[in-house]
């Protein structure tokens, strides 16, 4: 499967409930050989009008973390969800609304081959790093699965809300950069 063949499956996606509710899939945006992938859980109101992920005010700060460490969605990297359709009020996605979404984000991956993915908070940490993942004390941690870096950190929202944990996060985009300087062949050219 391409690209354009997977945008369009995604984008007439009926597999789970949240389809019904949704103004428009959040299929994902960044360069289509990013070395480093982000993950979050899913789209908020802002990011369900506009079609984008992370457009809204948690978009502005995870663009101003990723402009300190010279990454850009148009440049350099790839930001999806794991659910690519609202849910209602922003609430977790449910179990099965994460299972009928993931193909998407596994065939994204697949297509993608990054070297390096970063998990925007506890439910895409949970999902990819491993059920028991704790953001809050393994945040900025590298856990290498099956060749690829995964690292969990704060979900911009979070930090919104909880901007004591700025200066922290901040923290975990410089090691980001460190790593990428390190693993990562054409990033920052």
């Amino acid at each position: 499967m391409d690209w354009e063949t997977l945008r369009s499956g995604c984008l007439a996606c009926t597999r789970c409930e949240l389809c019904k509710t949704r103004t428009n899939v959040v299929f994902g945006q960044g360069v289509e050989n990013a070395e480093v992938l982000f993950v979050g859980e899913g789209p908020g109101q802002s990011e369900d009008e506009q079609g984008l992920p992370f457009v809204g005010r948690s978009g502005q700060l995870l663009d101003r973390y990723l402009f300190a460490i010279d990454l850009d969605r148009s440049r350099n990297c790839y930001i999806a969800n794991i659910v690519k359709c609202r849910p209602p009020q922003n609430r977790d996605p449910l179990p099965a609304e994460s299972e009928a979404c993931m193909p998407w984000l596994r065939e994204q991956f697949r297509l993608l081959r990054p070297k390096i993915v970063v998990c925007l908070g506890r439910i895409a940490a949970q999902r990819m790093i491993r059920p028991d993942f704790s953001v809050t004390k393994e945040h900025g941690q590298f856990i290498e699965k099956g060749g690829i870096l995964f690292m969990g950190t704060f979900h911009p929202a979070a930090l919104l809300r909880q901007p004591q944990n700025k200066p922290t996060a901040f923290e975990d985009f410089v090691a980001l950069r460190e790593t990428i300087e390190k693993v990562c062949d054409h990033t920052y050219q």
